[in-house]
């Protein structure tokens, strides 16, 4: 019991660390200044830095050190930095284009990082883009046609409310019946999407990414469905988080908190105010709680609990989040208070 117990101590511990870690900028953080390999410490540092202090030209460098090093392996893993470098992209068109064609070298399986980043990037010409790099990734031409032809989502096609099927329409599905109806392509919302954009964020600084976390808070009220739920608490707790570091941060919630509809004004209410007042670890233990009860309300839910693919399970994991709160940062992401690391210590933390 005393082990089990101290398990549990230790993982909120080693959570809160590496959550209050995100938008610290230090003031001593520079990129990386020769031309060699960065280590694991310097592209931490330097994308945590990056809005304050842009260096595009560095971003092949960092790119390349992150296939190295196998970060790209588990898309799941991997959404802050896809988030990344379509912010960058995005905010530097002039040498977009540039920037691609230095890092289509990177190795073949993991290209679909690039793919992927391009489309999210906001470019203007982002299908330009792609074509400009079809012909050296053959691999990868399915997944760029599906983008061309719009068959796969961007990061302006977010379904912020998505319907909730009823016990019909699940049989409907199970039968396979009415299936040639077609649906919008659009992202769902999950914590690996928070991650994608608090890493435009990190690029950028940008409202942009903020204000579409802002509209994925009213799943925080969901009662009925447990993947919405997690999304929401995470989009809550993350934008919470950050902003007791990031005053700039803070103060774009502060600006939006009036243009939102009542049912957001009054959830992002609740995160100004506990930025401000420092209290991250009640909002925690509050939307823990909120899962907990929903997992307790019947048959239904416990069936969805078990069939939701384990948010975060297959994401960033509590060994990652313990070795990158006690300094061994290599295991890990940059320490983004990212939706998949708050849905991974959430679901850690609800099993013990």
């Amino acid at each position: 019991m005393l082990l089990r117990l101290s398990r549990g101590i230790l993982a909120c511990a080693l959570l809160l660390l590496c959550f209050t870690s995100l938008t610290v900028a230090p003031a001593a953080a520079a990129a990386p200044a020769h031309a060699g390999v960065p280590s694991t410490n310097m592209i931490l540092k330097w994308i945590n830095d990056y809005r304050h202090r842009p260096d595009p030209e560095r971003l092949p460098l960092l790119v390349h050190a992150l296939s190295d090093m196998q970060a790209f392996k588990d898309s799941e893993t991997c959404g802050a930095y896809v988030g990344f470098i379509a912010g960058v992209l995005g905010s530097d068109p002039e040498r977009a284009e540039d920037l691609v064609q230095k890092m289509v070298s990177i190795a073949p399986a993991d290209r679909w990082v690039l793919v992927r980043a391009i489309a999210y990037s906001g470019l203007t010409n982002w299908k330009d883009v792609l074509l400009s790099i079809a012909e050296q990734m053959p691999e990868r031409r399915p997944m760029i046609n599906r983008y061309l032809e719009g068959k796969l989502p961007t990061l302006d096609q977010i379904d912020y409310q998505p319907a909730k099927p009823g016990m019909f329409d699940k049989i409907k599905v199970a039968l396979k019946i009415g299936g040639d109806s077609k649906k919008p392509v659009a992202l769902a919302p999950t914590p690996q999407l928070i991650d994608v954009l608090w890493g435009y964020y990190l690029a950028t600084g940008a409202y942009r990414p903020v204000g579409q976390i802002i509209k994925l808070l009213p799943l925080a009220d969901d009662k009925d469905s447990v993947d919405n739920l997690t999304t929401g608490s995470a989009a809550k707790f993350t934008l919470a988080s950050n902003a007791v570091r990031d005053l700039n941060l803070l103060a774009m919630l502060q600006w939006s908190v009036k243009r939102q509809p009542k049912e957001t004004a009054k959830i992002l209410n609740e995160v100004i105010l506990t930025a401000e007042d420092v209290d991250t670890g009640d909002m925690r233990k509050k939307s823990l709680a909120a899962i907990e009860e929903l997992k307790q309300k019947g048959p239904n839910s416990k069936r969805e609990l078990t069939g939701m693919g384990q948010i975060g399970e297959g994401a960033l994991a509590v060994g990652c989040i313990a070795a990158a709160a006690v300094g061994q940062i290599e295991l890990g992401i940059p320490c983004v208070i990212g939706g998949a690391t708050y849905s991974a210590g959430m679901q850690y933390m609800s099993n013990q």
